[in-house]
């Protein structure tokens, strides 16, 4: 890192927090602090839809999977057109009905208080331990290695990113939020632009680092639903469009955003834009991570004993941007995986403070407040839930795999169960709490199930792709046929 990186990263930071300070004086009550007023640029919200979704770890994780494994998780990017028809004409519509802040609110109006706020708590884990890992990845992966620090700074790294986040999120709401997503989504776009004219003017062409033949390390395609190769096209098909549908359809942050627009036609722009600039930066971070492969192997770093380009696919990226990227240049890409880590982290926290104000606090029976009083608890809310996020990125110690695993086997963990709820609330007339509390822990338990059956001893050994499509089965089904024996029962004198 020289000087001029540095200037590039100091004037990101101030442009983050001057959008914050702008944003600030525009919030006077929750409605506009949490959705913007509800009439918010679809453009911009799609950008920060994506940004939002797009965190480090899918930053860094894209070229390390493509580094370490090949391009099969690649070919997610084919399921998009999918996804858009499901949710922009299935759920957007059904979701822009309801006049309501919070997700979770829809949940009490069919299954009961109880079951509102079970939804509004797996969002809380579900994304406490998300940005938890951001932090962490963000911290130990990029930071530390590119500052030249010793592993023990992680932990201050990411207070220092927390705190920036909680400054900016806390002072502009989400009008801030939105708009530094869409800044970052653009910086983003550049860092992996940047990275590919580099390597190609520094070997000479395109075909100097584009593989010839397919490396031996990577995964041979399986483009069947095979539950024993690590990843097969069919599931990771399936898979994919499951997690799109169950995140745009029952977590808080995307919710939040269709919700912060005019009606269902402009949330299904937000949609597209979205999904467009998601195809777009997956390709070209695939591209960037066969760029690196290339570079690398024509130019082999200094291994510890033990270590192969397989082992370290996701330190690579860092590596290069380390070692090889021009002054000013390597500031720039820098920012950019910070982008990806702020974009995310501002997001969660604003939605966590949503639900936390909407489901938790607020709806408590003889409630009441002011606007500022309101926005206030907000903003101090904000402060809390960076804290927590801060305190928790530690136990990502205890987790292994690459960055893509952590996505699924921690991070993904309760989306399906999060979505099984919502599915029975819109779509299972028949739908009651009981069978709504037993379709969400018979999910879970299906969903850790399969993430950690060899740490749990279980005889399964289907890959980790398989966790949203088996825990939204299980969890629906188990459910619906609840639902029916409860209400049978019930109904039955005897």
């Amino acid at each position: 890192m020289e000087i001029f990186d540095w200037l590039v990263l100091a004037a990101y930071a101030l442009l983050m927090l001057g959008v914050g300070a702008f944003y600030s004086r525009q919030n006077k009550t929750a409605d506009d602090y949490l959705l913007g007023g509800r009439r918010m640029s679809p453009i911009a919200l799609g950008l920060s839809l994506f940004a939002t979704l797009v965190s480090t770890l899918s930053y860094l994780g894209n070229p390390g999977e493509l580094i370490a494994y090949g391009p099969m998780m690649a070919t997610q990017s084919l399921a998009h057109p999918l996804i858009y028809v499901i949710v922009g004409y299935g759920l957007i519509p059904l979701l822009m009905r309801q006049p309501v802040t919070s997700a979770y609110e829809l949940l009490e109006s069919r299954l009961g208080m109880s079951i509102r706020q079970a939804g509004a708590g797996v969002f809380l884990l579900l994304r406490l331990g998300w940005m938890a890992t951001i932090l962490f990845a963000t911290s130990s992966v990029v930071l530390v290695p590119l500052l030249g620090l010793e592993p023990y700074w992680t932990p201050w790294l990411c207070v220092v990113l927390g705190v920036i986040t909680a400054l900016y999120s806390s002072s502009g709401g989400l009008k801030a939020v939105v708009m530094t997503d869409a800044i970052q989504s653009v910086t983003m776009l550049a860092g992996a632009v940047v990275t590919l004219v580099v390597i190609t003017a520094t070997m000479g062409g395109v075909g100097e680092w584009w593989p010839t033949v397919w490396p031996s390390h990577w995964q041979e395609p399986s483009w069947g639903f095979d539950p024993k190769p690590r990843v097969s096209f069919g599931i990771l098909m399936v898979s994919t469009t499951l997690w799109y549908v169950c995140t745009n359809g029952s977590d808080q942050m995307s919710i939040q955003r269709f919700l912060s627009t005019r009606d269902a036609s402009a949330a299904r722009k937000t949609l597209f834009v979205s999904q467009v600039t998601d195809v777009t930066v997956m390709l070209l971070l695939g591209l960037t991570g066969i760029a690196v492969l290339g570079f690398y192997r024509a130019h082999p770093p200094e291994l510890a004993a033990g270590q192969t380009l397989h082992s370290i696919g996701d330190q690579l990226f860092p590596m290069f941007i380390m070692t090889h990227m021009p002054a000013g240049l390597s500031g720039l890409v820098l920012a950019a995986i910070l982008s990806a880590a702020l974009s995310s982290l501002s997001s969660g926290v604003n939605s966590a403070c949503a639900v936390l104000e909407k489901d938790f606090l607020s709806s408590r029976t003889g409630f009441s407040s002011s606007d500022a009083e309101t926005v206030s608890r907000l903003k101090w809310l904000t402060w809390l839930v960076s804290a927590i996020a801060i305190a928790l990125s530690m136990l990502n110690l205890l987790f292994v795999g690459n960055l893509v695993e952590r996505c699924f086997k921690l991070i993904n963990l309760l989306t399906a169960p999060l979505f099984v709820l919502f599915f029975l609330a819109l779509f299972v007339p028949w739908a009651n709490a009981f069978g709504a509390w037993l379709g969400l822990l018979s999910s879970i338990a299906t969903a850790v199930s399969i993430a950690y059956a060899k740490d749990l001893g279980l005889p399964l050994t289907i890959s980790f792709v398989w966790i949203i499509p088996c825990s939204l089965l299980v969890g629906v089904t188990v459910g619906t046929v609840a639902s029916v024996l409860t209400r049978r029962t019930v109904e039955s004198p005897l």
